[in-house]
């Protein structure tokens, strides 16, 4: 495959100009002595489309439609079988989740932490107690509220009991004071929430609420009561919390890394818990440079322009340990297939519509999880797939491991140079 028709091809993916991409992997190239990386990606990402066809029983030229309704199928029938193994999962108690949740923590094997001391946590609710949860509970001062209700569910829970304002004008301005000595090493922890917090949420604000998030500075993910009612809810719970555990372990190192410095702790925590991304563009000059893209832009608007520069993400970088960790699975439940779903992180192709229109689809589990999960809604994801390959592109180059610990060593910075 000619060089040129590469470089068209891996720009038409990633939405970017030709001559951004064409000038990235020239000076990359360069750099590192490796001229067929854009080549050698698009020939994999070929390879493993025609095999990913093949198993799903469809030619090699088949109607986009034909290829999306495929994967979802295959997604489908994953669930089925991944559902049976972890008993059924109801996550409105631990209980009903025990068997996902330690499926997901064998798998992703991450080990302790650098996290929050919980009284130091307990601190902090003593100086702002939480307006929405006291007028709740009627508890008279928040020793009663922690002698009554554990701390790590009341700090899951402020994210939706109370008022944003409030959390990030007077509750977080006290993270402004925070040392590395408020820190200490601990194992992640995985809750699952006491269904009181949706009443005491309902009773003051009327939001829809994700079923599973994470607080970074407390090494904690918490899954939030809500029965889960859409095709897909289990893998896509179980993504979560691999991605989760993975995130945390990645940030933990972050806070460490900030802790030995000893310069600017509590400013530099506060930016990356934030998710901070240079807005100013970057300029090549003698060094070639990378933004550090730290969350998923395209959620909130898929034509920032950062998303057409070249980048890396972290984020790209958990979901697919994640994604790969779910794909293990079949090496001790062959019967699963999930094997399917192994290194499909940044693949995706162009498809041909009725109407004779190409279409990217992503062969990405968990665009493709998010698709199914949101088919009544007629959402397709894409965001993942397309920043999994600029990782991919940074990773050919420079390194899976090097590029991650470029990541966490130039976090602060916003970009990478070389």
């Amino acid at each position: 495959m000619p060089y040129p028709i590469a470089l068209h091809k891996l720009a038409s993916i990633l939405r970017a100009d030709k001559r951004t991409v064409a000038a990235i992997c020239e000076r990359m190239c360069d750099l590192f002595n490796k001229h067929d990386v854009p080549e050698k990606i698009v020939l994999e990402n070929d390879k493993r489309v025609a095999e990913k066809l093949d198993a799903l029983k469809l030619p090699l030229t088949p109607p986009a439609i034909e290829v999306h309704r495929a994967l979802i199928r295959k997604v489908k029938t994953d669930e089925e079988k991944i559902s049976e193994l972890f008993k059924r999962p109801r996550c409105v108690n631990f209980e009903g989740c025990k068997t996902l949740l330690n499926f997901a923590q064998e798998l992703a094997n991450v080990g302790p932490g650098f996290f929050l001391k919980k009284e130091k946590a307990a601190e902090f609710l003593h100086l702002n107690p939480p307006p929405n949860m006291m007028k709740f509970f009627g508890y008279k001062d928040v020793d009663e509220l922690l002698t009554k209700e554990d701390l790590l569910e009341v700090f899951s829970a402020l994210r939706f009991v109370e008022d944003g304002t409030w959390l990030n004008n007077t509750f977080f301005a006290a993270y402004e004071n925070l040392t590395s000595s408020d820190f200490e090493a601990r194992k992640i922890e995985v809750r699952v929430l006491n269904g009181k917090w949706l009443e005491v949420a309902e009773a003051f604000l009327k939001k829809k609420y994700h079923n599973v998030s994470h607080l970074k500075e407390l090494g904690v993910i918490f899954i939030v009561p809500i029965p889960a009612t859409e095709d897909g809810e289990t893998i896509r719970l179980f993504g979560l919390v691999l991605h989760y555990l993975h995130e945390i372990n990645f940030y933990s190192r972050l806070f460490q890394k900030f802790a030995v410095e000893e310069k600017n702790f509590a400013r530099r925590l506060i930016s990356s818990l934030r998710g901070d991304v240079l807005e100013t563009p970057l300029e090549n000059g003698e060094k070639v440079s990378w933004r550090i893209v730290q969350r998923y832009l395209a959620k909130d608007d898929e034509y920032d322009f950062r998303l057409f520069q070249p980048h890396v993400n972290p984020e790209a970088i958990h979901w697919k340990k994640a994604e790969n960790d779910i794909a293990r699975l079949s090496r001790r439940f062959p019967n699963l297939g999930l094997e399917f779903w192994e290194e499909l992180d940044f693949v995706g192709d162009f498809f041909k519509t009725e109407g004779g229109d190409d279409i990217l689809i992503s062969f990405n589990l968990i665009d493709t999880t998010m698709s199914l999960v949101k088919q009544r809604e007629l959402i397709k994801y894409l965001y993942h797939h397309q920043e999994a390959l600029w990782n991919k592109i940074f990773g050919d180059f420079v390194g899976e491991q090097e590029m991650e610990r470029l990541i966490v060593e130039n976090f602060e910075k916003g970009y990478i140079s070389l």
